[in-house]
């Protein structure tokens, strides 16, 4: 049987190919990769053969297409995972589910503010209130998962999943840019740059060539 297919962006800059890669990978599922350059001239038109919206990541299973890194996180678990991707008791699924979404859809001062950067080292770099807001709304987060549903592992449910998966490139942001993170969600957030697969992922990205201006640019203090 062929192994399924994950198109990826630039493992230096794409968060959203990271999360699906991740998972995958954490969990041992075997699958053949492609990786499109972001700023290629013609992404888009190769993006589109795998995606109907012409954006990655985009999986292939056999003549399935998945698109959207949540969506692509949810079937693996269907897949290939038997359910651990999620917590096992019901009510944690829902807040992890909860959890996941919030990350998926909001966000967006740090997002604009500390775009995803793998081989980024602190400089001085500053950002607004409305990203410190983010950052701290999410730490408050990842200490409340911690110490409400934490136990039996290192990860916001104990053991590693698709919410942990979702907040992955949030930890490497923060490593990047030198934003304090303290308090309970300082362990999570080690305990994320410490995971063997994320490691993989930003040695890759270290390696990459290409460069994207727009972001390598942000070395200065606002």
């Amino acid at each position: 049987m062929d192994r399924p297919v994950l198109v990826i962006g630039n493992k230096n800059y794409s968060s959203w190919s990271l999360r699906p890669w991740l998972l995958l990978r954490h969990f041992g599922v075997a699958f053949d990769e492609v990786r499109l350059a972001l700023d290629s001239p013609d992404f888009t038109r190769q993006a589109l053969r795998h995606s109907p919206t012409g954006k990655v990541p985009a999986l292939r299973d056999g003549g399935l297409h998945v698109w959207d890194s949540l969506a692509i996180c949810e079937y693996a678990n269907e897949r290939w995972l038997d359910g651990r991707g999620w917590p096992s008791d019901r009510a944690q699924r829902a807040v992890a589910r909860a959890a996941a979404a919030e990350m998926h859809s909001g966000f967006t001062a740090l997002r604009t503010q500390l775009p995803m950067n793998s081989r980024r080292q602190p400089d001085g770099y500053r950002w607004d209130a409305a990203a410190q807001a983010d950052i701290g709304r999410i730490c408050a987060l990842w200490a409340e998962l911690r110490g409400t549903y934490g136990t039996g592992g290192d990860f916001l449910f104990g053991q590693f999943g698709i919410v942990d998966a979702m907040f992955a490139p949030v930890a490497v942001r923060f490593d990047g840019y030198g934003v304090p993170v303290d308090g309970g969600a300082e362990p999570y957030h080690r305990a994320l740059l410490a995971l063997p697969a994320l490691r993989e992922w930003r040695q890759a990205g270290a390696a990459e060539t290409e460069r994207l201006a727009a972001t390598d640019a942000l070395r200065v203090p606002l």
